[in-house]
C-alpha cells in the first residue's frame, strides 16, 4: 500500500529553512570546494547503507546529479554557477541536522526538504546538465573521435545560454 502525503510549507517555515541555508553556507566559506563535495560524497556513500523512505532516495538523486554537474570536465560549469551550486551543497557539509539522521523514518526529512529547495533553486542548471547528458549519450558512437569535442561544445554553449535565460525571466517575476 501506498500512502501520500502532502505539507505545504509557510513563508515562516521557508525563512526558516533559508536562515539555515544561510548559516551553513557561512560556515562553509571556510571549506574548499573539494571538501563540500567531499562531505556531499560522504553523506551519498553513507545513505547507501541505510534503507531511507523513498521520499528521501528520490530527493538524494539531486544531490547526485548536482556533484556530476560540478564536477563533470566535459560540461565545464561556469564559475558563478558552479558557487551556486556549491552554496547550495553546502547544507551538507555541516553535521549537525534539525533532525539527526539515525531517526528512524524521520532522520533524513529536513535533508530531503533541504534538497528539494536547492534543486528548485538550481532547476535550470540541473535540466541543462541532464540534456547536456541526454546529448552526450545520444550522440556517443562506438569509435566516434571525430569532432566529438566540437558538438559537446556547441551544446554545451546552447544549454548554458538557456540556463541564464530562464533564470532572468524567473527573476523579473
Amino acid at each position: 500500500m501506498i500512502m501520500r502525503l502532502s505539507f505545504d510549507l509557510s513563508e515562516n517555515d521557508l525563512r526558516h529553512f533559508d536562515l539555515i541555508m544561510r548559516e551553513a553556507r557561512s560556515a562553509a566559506k571556510k571549506s574548499e570546494p573539494e571538501q563540500i563535495i567531499s562531505a556531499t560524497r560522504k553523506l551519498l556513500a553513507e545513505v547507501e547503507n541505510i534503507k531511507v523512505p523513498a521520499f528521501v532516495a528520490q530527493r538524494l538523486e539531486h544531490l547526485q546529479t548536482m556533484v556530476a554537474m560540478i564536477t563533470d570536465d566535459e560540461f565545464r560549469l561556469p564559475t558563478p554557477e558552479t558557487k551556486r551550486a556549491l552554496n547550495a551543497l553546502a547544507y551538507f557539509v555541516e553535521p549537525d541536522d534539525l533532525i539527526p539522521d539515525h531517526i528512524p523514518g524521520l532522520g533524513f526529512l529536513d535533508d530531503a526538504i533541504m534538497i528539494e529547495l536547492v534543486a528548485r533553486d538550481l532547476k535550470h542548471e540541473l535540466d541543462a546538465y541532464r540534456d547536456f547528458c541526454q546529448f552526450r549519450e545520444e550522440k556517443r558512437a562506438p569509435g566516434d573521435k571525430g569532432g566529438r569535442d566540437g558538438w559537446l561544445e556547441s551544446r554545451r554553449r546552447q544549454l548554458l545560454e538557456r540556463m541564464r535565460r530562464r533564470r532572468k525571466k524567473k527573476q523579473k517575476r
